[in-house]
């Protein structure tokens, strides 16, 4: 029997975005269930907010704490490769989104730790040395749909979009019937946009 081919996505998240968790857990649930394979990828939206004036203080305060996960996660790339990505991504997001941990040393060295990485990468965090390489990285991924949009950014077979945007987690065959909608919209030329408003928070569970 010929090996089953896999089609690889292209998945660009910020750790600290409930929405890209979200997102993130339903590409999961799609590789289950469609012959499909997440290629986890890092973004920053410190990185791509960093120049708006007229952010809520909020905001700012958020942004500001997002560049030390976004940080570790591109010194572990660097050092142990991408494949160290979701597993660290998982453990960083499990504890932000449903521990509602603080963004601090200690988070980073637990979800380095539960990833097999060593914990001394937490220190990257503080460290402005690795924030070429995240900017190259987070412009990989947004220059694929402009810069008016945020995370995740999802690419497959050369052609990217954002999102998708949804609560709560699909699961099962439900996550690969959106699956194959988004492999669909992603493989029609000249597809920009489908949106409505968002009415409800988001749901981890």
């Amino acid at each position: 029997m010929a090996e089953q081919e896999f089609t690889p996505v292209d998945f660009w998240f910020d750790p600290i975005c409930p929405w890209a968790w979200i997102a993130s857990r339903w590409i999961l649930e799609v590789a289950k269930a469609r012959p499909v394979r997440p290629r986890w990828h890092v973004m920053s939206l410190s990185v791509l907010n960093e120049d708006k004036p007229d952010l809520p203080e909020v905001y700012r305060d958020l942004l500001a704490a997002g560049w030390g996960p976004v940080r570790v996660c591109i010194a572990a790339e660097q050092e142990f490769g991408p494949q160290v990505l979701g597993p660290l991504y998982t453990a960083l997001g499990t504890r932000f989104h449903h521990e509602k941990a603080p963004r601090e040393r200690a988070t980073y060295e637990a979800a380095l730790a539960e990833a097999g990485l060593p914990a001394r990468l937490a220190g990257a965090a503080d460290a402005t040395e690795y924030d070429e390489a995240l900017r190259a990285s987070h412009k990989e991924g947004i220059e694929r749909v402009g810069y008016d949009v945020g995370t995740p950014v999802i690419s497959v077979n050369g052609l990217s979009i954002f999102g998708p945007v949804v609560s709560p987690i699909p699961r099962g065959e439900a996550a690969g019937r959106l699956g194959d909608g988004v492999l669909l919209i992603a493989g029609t030329d000249g597809f920009f946009e489908l949106k409505r408003s968002r009415t409800r928070d988001p749901i981890f569970d």
